[in-house]
Formats: C-alpha cells, structure tokens, sequence
C-alpha cells in the first residue's frame, strides 16, 4: 500500500472530525446575550404593531389557535432557551483481513440535530448527517472509481418534521423515520423506510434508515392506536455501485453501469398506508397495509454492460405482537407481499424474471437473566410461484442468538450469530463496548462471513474484517 499520496485525504477526515468536535455549547448564545436580544426583539414587534381596540387578536387567530391547540405563546426568554441540540461525532476504522488486505473504512462522522418547540403542541426537528472516508482513496487499486467517488463523502439530510397536535391527534409533516417493525438484525414489518445498504445489515439499524418526505396523522385512544401514512415523494435503498464490499448484486462485474429508474416524480408515484394497533389483555397488537414502490430495487436486465434496475409497485400486508410474560418477552412479525419479482438465472446465462408472492416472518424471545440478556430468533421467507433457477429455496428459514453481558455496567460483551437452516451460510459477529466516560464510548468487533457461497451471507465470505469506532455523543 502507497501512504505519501494519500496523507491530504486523511487530513481532511481529521479536519472535519475536529469541526464537528467542537462543543455544540459554541453555536448557543450566552443566556445573559439570549435574553436581552430577546427581549430587543419582542420589544421591535410591538412597536410595529398597530394599537387595537376592544379585543387583543383578530377572530382568525383565535381560531387558528383553537385548531391547533397552540395555547398562549411562550415568554420571550423561554423561546430563547427552547433550542435542543444532540448528535455525536465518531472516527471509525475497518480492516478486512481476507484476501486481498485492505482499508475498507477510515471515516469521520458527524450528526447534529437541533429541536424546538413554537407553542405547546407545535414542534419541529432538524438533523442532518455529513461524513468522509479515506479508506477508498487510500485503497485505489482495489475499488473502481466509481465506488470512491460513491463513498469518498456524504451528507444527508436526516430529519426535517414540523409536529401539530389538536385533541386526540397528533399530525407530522416533513422528512421523518416511520418504524413499524422492530427485529434483532433485519428489517421485517419494517417495510417504510428506505435503508442505506452499502455496508449490508452490519452498521445499526436506526442509523441506516433514510427519512421518508411523509404526511403522518396518528389518533392516540386509551388502548388503540391508528396512523395514516401518505409518502408524496419517496425515497429508496442506496446499495452502492458494482465493486464495493456490500453491493446488492455482488455477482455483476466491477465497472457494470446502472441504470436505475426511480419513480415517484409526481403524485401518481405516491406511497401509502395505514396502521392500527391495540393492548388486548397485555398483548400489544398491530396489523398494517402499505401500498408502495418497493424501496428495494429489481435486476430486469443486463445487457452489454448495463444494468437496468426498477423498482416494483407492491402491496405489503402485514401485522406485529409483542407481549411481557414476566420472565421474558415474546414477540413476532409477518408481511405478505404481492407484486415483487425474483431474478432467475437459466442455465444457458442471462437474467430473468419471476413474480411471486411471498410472506416473511419471524418469531423472537428476549429473556433478561441477571447481568446477562439473551434473544433467540426464528425466521423465514416462502415463495407461493418458486423455480428451480432461482438463487433460493421456496421457504427459506434461518436462526439468530444474541448473547448480551454487562447490562448497566460501562463495559459490555456481545455476540449476534445469524445461521441459514436450508445451507451453510452464517454471519458471527462478536464484539465489546467500552464507555469510559458519560458521552464517551469506544467499540470493537469482528465482522465474519461464511458459508458455500448461494446464501445472504456467504456471498460476502472474502469480507470478514476487523474493526473499531470512537464516539462523543452531546
């Protein structure tokens, strides 16, 4: 490996790790400064006012206020002080340890996310991630140009909502993260959410999801909960480009082009759902039907290089339980899916095309013993129209045990290990936490792949790699 050419990139990354280091407390005025020019301010707004008679507001404002629920307006040096700020800064590194060695992440990563609160029932929050890895400039001769230019920086808008509330209903505009599922280690009922999958399922999964520019009206009733979703413009997976570690389609060639077709330019490209769920004798129940562009992608052909990529109309019906039996906690997902396609892949070469319907599903316990936590996994998906020529079986299933030591203490011990039940085909992926201070943490870990090559996981068996992360949360 050549280092004297790659020493500015590395530059940059501690440039921008130091920018986003520095105390959020900087970007905040002074609470004497706040105060005054608070003051100052609602002190100009009278005095452009014009001077009313009778009555302090016009009959349309009452009105708006009722519709909202906004009440009286906050003193001017409590919206001085309403600003929240959170996010965290992290370097991070990973080592793949296969043949060939290599860099495949030296990152600096920042998030910064600030809330507010206009009156009592109207919020807003804005969050926005921005990141820079050397890793792919570092190890030129081993990723295209197209996937450094893909990874080499990133910056993403997270969230941008405005929350309402009136009565029993509570209204969210704006780019949001909608979880409907939640699952140790994949997405199930998770099925709003566009996810970022170029580094597969191994960063967390919160930090993987991509916001969705959504209109969300939730009703809250004493046991029941309803929620209307519509998605006016929505979003979709990243999966990379050909030649990086985690591409979606590991077996097109490094240099294939995509051609990827993204719907969703006007109104008629919309998504939307609905979603009910309920508390019946302690069972937390929930059943949702979403109707939507497939945030996944579809391979509908290659030809001379190209790969056209589409994303399907699909209908999802779906439904979660949990429920606290005291000693551990049982939980469950299922989806039914119609009008997606599977790639088949004949003897004689080429791509096609199977629609099928399918259900996924999982069945979990967590059971907490002591300082320790254990939760064990049982998942699958079948296929109602299977072919011979595709890469999977008409029902596959697979198994996950993720072992937890530690709980509450500052250092904690994991192991996740996902297994194929139709194949040989597992990830293991142990790792340790250390936080050695309040809003310190320090984590490391192995990434390890395996298997005979069909499955989800031993696809990436040349990618097992080694790595560790520095965060400063605030």
């Amino acid at each position: 490996m050549q280092f004297s050419k790659k020493l500015p990139c590395l530059t940059i990354l501690a440039l921008l790790l130091g920018a986003f280091a520095s105390p959020v407390r900087a970007l905040q005025p002074s609470a004497e400064s706040s105060r005054v020019a608070a003051e100052e301010e609602v002190e100009e707004v009278l005095a452009d006012e014009p001077e009313t008679e009778g009555t302090e507001g016009t009959e349309s404002d009452a009105e708006l206020d009722a519709l909202l629920d906004v009440g009286a307006p906050a003193s001017a040096e409590g919206a001085a002080h309403g600003l929240k700020w959170s996010g965290y800064t992290e370097l991070g590194a990973a080592y793949t340890y296969r043949d060939p060695e290599r860099w495949s992440r030296l990152r600096a990563r920042g998030e910064l996310g600030v809330s507010g609160q206009l009156a009592p029932r109207v919020k807003w929050r804005l969050s926005a991630r921005a990141e820079a890895d050397g890793a792919f400039d570092l190890e030129d001769e081993h990723y295209p140009a197209a996937v450094r230019r893909d990874r080499r920086t990133d910056f993403v808008l997270r969230e941008a909502y405005v929350d309402l509330g009136h009565g029993d209903w509570e209204f969210r505009l704006g780019r949001q993260h909608v979880v409907w599922g939640e699952m140790v280690g994949f997405f199930f009922a998770d099925v709003v959410s566009a996810r970022d999958m170029r580094d597969f399922l191994l960063p967390e999964l919160e930090s993987m999801r991509i916001g969705q520019w959504a209109l969300r009206a939730e009703h809250f009733g004493s046991d029941t909960h309803l929620e209307f979703l519509w998605v006016p413009k929505p979003g979709f997976d990243e999966i990379g480009e050909p030649g990086s570690d985690f591409f979606s389609f590991p077996w097109l060639p490094a240099g294939t082009v995509l051609d990827e077709d993204r719907p969703g330019q006007d109104l008629d490209g919309s998504n939307w759902g609905t979603r009910i769920s309920r508390l019946v004798d302690g069972w937390d129940l929930s059943a949702f039907y979403y109707r939507s562009y497939d945030i996944s992608p579809t391979l509908y052909s290659l030809n001379q290089g190209v790969a056209r990529l589409r994303h399907d109309r699909i209908g999802q019906v779906g439904g979660t339980f949990s429920k606290d039996l005291g000693s551990f906690v049982l939980k469950g997902e299922a989806v039914h899916t119609h009008g997606r396609s599977l790639n088949t892949f004949p003897p004689g070469g080429g791509v096609g095309l199977q629609a099928t319907d399918m259900i996924d599903y999982a069945l979990g316990v967590d059971v907490p013993v002591g300082d320790w936590r254990f939760n064990v996994q049982y998942y699958g998906r079948w296929l109602e129209e299977h072919l011979p020529v595709m890469m999977t079986d008409r029902h596959e299933q697979g198994v996950t045990l993720q072992v937890v030591h530690g709980t509450g203490t500052n250092v904690e011990a994991e192991i996740l290990a996902i297994s194929s039940v139709n194949r040989s085909d597992h990830l293991i992926r142990p790792k340790l936490t250390w936080k050695f201070a309040p809003a310190w943490r320090v984590v490391g870990g192995v990434d390890v792949f395996g298997g005979n090559g069909r499955g989800l996981f031993s696809q990436y068996d040349r990618n097992d790699r080694a790595y560790v992360e520095l965060r400063h949360v605030f």
